[in-house]
């Protein structure tokens, strides 16, 4: 009686463009929880289950080109974390962006941490420009959920609400990365409440003395509902604003 021959398990070549993505995937996975300084090529190599000599073949400026590509991959991700329909009260859609951005830091930790903090040995001017690239893109996307900048956005925005919205960016840069010291405490969704609270106010103050950033707060109001972000965190400030109606001018 003769033994049938185990089947073979067919094999597909991957193609250029194929290979290339699971290189990257490779190299995403051992950035995300390590500092780039940390990772090798035979470490990349491994995780794809490729050879040293392949990954050199797509990526001949070793390391370093790796890095810088795995980075733009990364980058073009976060980047679409800040993308939202314009559908809804705008404090929401920022409630969701947020949710994907906080998101994509819990799940690169490690390497989003490195990356932000710099002074890796293949940090480099490009790898910084790709950063600026996504800090000025995701300024941008909130802009577009203030109802300004693009195309069909209405007004453009002032240097004073563009400054605005770039100083909170930099502070949502912050707080994530203090929140990665911290343990990642307080949990995601109060973080990303408080954040939220903070665009808030920051619109607030710079309506006080800026006419278009009064402008654009003036268009955002009637689409804010009372359950939402902004009605929250306006009835929680009545009785702080209340107290300091000894600061306001008689009469």
């Amino acid at each position: 009686m003769t033994t049938a021959a185990p089947p073979t398990r067919a094999y597909r070549r991957l193609s250029v463009e194929e290979r290339r993505t699971q290189l990257l995937g490779a190299a995403l996975t051992l950035f995300a929880h390590r500092a780039p300084d940390e990772v090798s090529l035979d470490e990349v190599a491994t995780v794809a289950g490729v050879s040293r000599p392949l990954v050199y073949r797509y990526f001949p400026g070793g390391r370093q080109q790796l890095y810088e590509a795995a980075l733009r991959s990364a980058a073009e991700k976060l980047i679409l974390c800040f993308s939202e329909p314009p559908v809804g009260p705008p404090t929401e859609r920022v409630l969701r962006v947020l949710d994907r951005y906080l998101a994509f830091v819990d799940e690169h930790d490690a390497g989003f941490s490195a990356l932000l903090r710099g002074g890796s040995v293949v940090e480099t001017s490009r790898t910084t420009a790709i950063v600026d690239e996504v800090r000025r893109a995701a300024a941008e996307q909130i802009l577009l959920h203030l109802g300004r900048g693009g195309a069909d956005a209405g007004a453009e925005p002032g240097s004073r609400l563009r400054m605005m919205v770039r100083t909170w960016i930099a502070a949502v840069e912050a707080a994530s990365l203090i929140w990665l010291d911290e343990g990642k405490q307080p949990a995601a969704a109060d973080l990303r409440d408080w954040l939220v609270d903070q665009l808030i106010a920051l619109l607030a103050a710079t309506a006080a003395t800026d006419p278009g950033t009064a402008s654009a707060v003036a268009e955002l109001l009637p689409l804010e509902n009372a359950a939402g972000p902004a009605g929250r965190l306006a009835e929680r400030l009545i009785p702080v604003v209340g107290g300091a109606a000894h600061l306001l001018p008689e009469g």
